[in-house]
């Protein structure tokens, strides 16, 4: 059976986190349509506060350590992608925007991207679309028409039940990535591991203008 490798990113600073949680039943319900699909999938998530002194220093020195680098690898060279961010002041958070812009602006190009946020509120649901979406469309990312939003509301009012608005949304979307990454050859693909990145600074930060 054809396998293909779900990277899934989550910037919740809590534990428990509610964006932990969206980027868990995001993950399973795609592996149950890849599984649909004949496709095996294996799923790495990532918990960015795991790694957040390691982004600070990165975007200080211009190198990631090898935890980060570790972490950057999972996820460029994965087949698709699944990005989670909670909300703060009407956008995604200062964690999850700094891991972005450590990773080479070119290295998600034709990633097929699932993005999903959560907030205690629905009227922020928006922000998928005005920071999110236009984000990885600038790295040249396929972001799947369906994004998912889970307000502190839908976990109390049925987002954690079989039936329901995010139940139902959760697997439109599953479905849509699971269609792209079943043909995604991105992890096959042979990579130089003498290449510098195309953001390559010999000085670091400190040759930035």
């Amino acid at each position: 059976m054809t396998t293909r490798t779900i990277a899934v990113i989550t910037a919740g600073l809590s534990q428990p986190s509610s964006t932990r949680l969206l980027a868990d039943r995001l993950a399973d319900a795609v592996t149950r349509q890849l599984d649909a699909l004949g496709v095996d999938a294996e799923v790495s998530i990532v918990e960015l506060r795991d790694t957040a002194q390691d982004v600070v220093n990165n975007l200080m020195t211009g190198f990631p350590s090898p935890k980060l680098e570790a972490v950057i690898d999972t996820v460029t060279n994965a087949d698709a992608l699944i990005a989670v961010t909670p909300v703060f002041t009407t956008s995604y958070s200062g964690l999850f925007k700094s891991f972005i812009d450590v990773l080479d602006p070119q290295s998600l190009t034709d990633m097929p991207v699932l993005i999903g946020a959560t907030g205690g509120s629905e009227r922020h649901s928006l922000a998928l679309d005005y920071a999110m979406r236009p984000l990885f469309t600038y790295l040249h990312a396929v972001v799947v028409p369906t994004s998912v939003y889970a307000a502190s509301s839908d976990w109390g009012t049925g987002g954690d039940t079989a039936a329901g608005a995010l139940p139902d949304r959760i697997e439109r979307a599953a479905r849509e990535l699971a269609t792209l990454a079943k043909d995604s050859d991105r992890s096959s693909r042979v990579v130089d591991p003498f290449a510098l990145p195309a953001g390559f600074s010999p000085v670091g930060g400190y040759g930035a203008q």
